[in-house]
C-alpha cells in the first residue's frame, strides 16, 4: 500500500541514505558496534522515519515539526560521519555527497510546508 510519503523524494533519498549508511558501518570495528555504528545507523533511520511520521499527521504544522527533527538527524550525521573520518574510518565520498544533496530539499520542504 502506498503511503503520502512514499511519493516524497526525501524520504526516498533517506531510505537510500540509510542502506548506504548501513553499508559503510559494516566495515567498522566490531568494538564500535555501540558507538560510532550505533549513533550512525540510529541517525540515518531517524530521517525518513521522521518524514514519514510528519506526512502522516494532519497539520502543516506538524509535518513541519516533524521535518525539523529529520533535518536535526541529517546534522547528526554529518557531524557523525566527519567523527569517524577524524578517528581513521574509512567513509566512501557518496555517504558524504548524500548527506549533502539531502539537506538542501529537506529545508525546501520545510520552507513550502511554513509557507502553506
Amino acid at each position: 500500500m502506498k503511503r503520502k510519503h512514499h511519493e516524497l523524494r526525501v524520504w526516498q533519498d533517506g531510505i537510500k541514505l540509510v542502506k548506504l549508511v548501513y553499508r559503510e558501518t559494516s566495515g567498522f570495528p566490531s568494538h564500535e558496534q555501540f558507538g560510532l555504528t550505533s549513533q550512525m545507523r540510529r541517525a540515518a533511520v531517524s530521517i525518513p522515519a521522521n518524514i514519514a511520521e510528519g506526512a502522516a499527521r494532519t497539520t502543516s504544522k506538524e509535518f513541519c515539526h516533524f521535518l525539523s527533527i529529520a533535518r536535526g538527524s541529517l546534522s547528526e550525521l554529518e557531524t557523525l560521519t566527519l567523527i569517524a573520518v577524524e578517528v581513521g574510518y574509512k567513509i566512501s565520498s557518496e555517504l558524504s555527497e548524500s548527506i549533502d544533496r539531502l539537506f538542501g530539499p529537506l529545508g525546501s520542504l520545510i520552507k513550502a510546508e511554513r509557507g502553506s
